[in-house]
């Protein structure tokens, strides 16, 4: 069975009108919508932008803990840089124990800097401070009682950490965009890989993922710890006219603002068409179309284990929980038939 569910940035609906307390409700509600048709997974992401609500995910995902009985709640991704590993993992158990054991992690570092600057971080030590603070959190993550000591936080020795979760261990994906070392690490520790994949055509990330089984293998991991979940932009409606009439305006505003920060050419709509197209990593379609695309995308990728749409683009809220609906009473059955 592939897993399929949700991912927001809890992005700011500036042209809908609505203050950013409704647009937090209407994400709560969103949420338990989702439990409700059948989804799998809802993950929140973390960021430092005046344009996003997400900064304090665990919070978030705490409220929909309450109001919700089957979905996994999970990070998406937690910005392991800029954060204390025992703060991490301290919420997510708290949130596992609200949750009745539904609370996952991703780990990531992120596709934006501003915690660094926000923190007062070093970007020159961007690989050293993620890998000691992730080895922290996987530590914690093995045993109540810890001894270690590290660069860029306080030693901790015999010091136990709690709360401990509901769950025998929480899980923790490893989130990646697309630099080899990143799946190579994920392999040698053995974790369930999440990749982002939010441009180009999919199947040009099957040699990294390759790189990653090699690794897990090589370290004596076998294929049922190596998990592949892919997290791609996307949306649903009942005619691929609809889904792109909904979600093309909102994704031309969000990636020409972010390809001027980076340097990349203005959105057009022949470059989305492209990238929507029959390899292309972009998700927006009917429920028939979008189904037949994640299991393209599975068999491209040597299989996946959990796909996460991620369909903030200045939709309004009515037409997202059609969206939502859509995915559980259609895509999800046409995908796992």
């Amino acid at each position: 069975m592939i897993e399929i569910g949700i991912d927001s940035f809890a992005a700011k609906p500036s042209k809908l009108g609505i203050s950013d307390s409704q647009a937090m409700s209407e994400l709560i509600e969103r949420i338990e919508v989702a439990d409700k048709a059948g989804l799998h997974v809802f993950g929140m992401g973390e960021h430092y932008r005046k344009e996003f609500l997400d900064s304090a995910s665990s919070m978030i995902l705490a409220v929909a803990a309450a109001r919700t009985k089957q979905i996994i709640l999970s990070s998406a991704v937690t910005v392991l840089s800029a954060a204390d590993p025992v703060r991490v993992y301290q919420n997510f158990a708290t949130l596992d124990l609200i949750s009745n054991g539904r609370a996952e992690i991703v780990a990531g570092r992120g596709s934006f800097i501003e915690s660094f600057p926000l923190f007062g971080l070093n970007l020159n030590e961007y690989d050293e401070i993620f890998t000691e603070k992730l080895d922290l959190l996987l530590k914690i993550n093995e045993t109540e009682f810890i001894t270690w000591q590290g660069r860029y936080r306080a030693p901790l020795n015999n010091q136990p950490i709690c709360p401990r979760p509901m769950q025998n261990k929480l899980p923790i994906w490893l989130g990646v965009g697309g630099t080899p070392e990143s799946f190579i690490r994920a392999g040698k520790l053995g974790m369930p890989l999440m990749v982002a994949v939010i441009g180009g055509e999919t199947h040009r990330f099957r040699p990294l993922i390759d790189l990653y089984k090699q690794a897990g293998a090589q370290a004596g991991y076998g294929p049922g710890q190596l998990k592949v979940g892919l997290h791609s932009l996307g949306y649903v409606a009942n005619t691929a006219e609809k889904a792109i009439e909904d979600y093309y305006p909102g994704y031309e505003e969000m990636f020409t603002k972010i390809g001027k920060e980076r340097g990349f050419p203005p959105v057009s709509i022949e470059r989305f068409h492209a990238q929507n197209g029959f390899t292309g990593a972009l998700c927006v379609g009917n429920p028939e179309e979008i189904a037949a695309k994640i299991l393209r995308h599975s068999a491209a990728l040597g299989g996946i284990s959990r796909f996460t749409f991620q369909m903030d683009a200045g939709i309004p809220h009515d037409k997202l929980l059609q969206a939502i609906e859509l995915i559980g009473s259609k895509v999800i059955p046409l995908v796992n038939k």
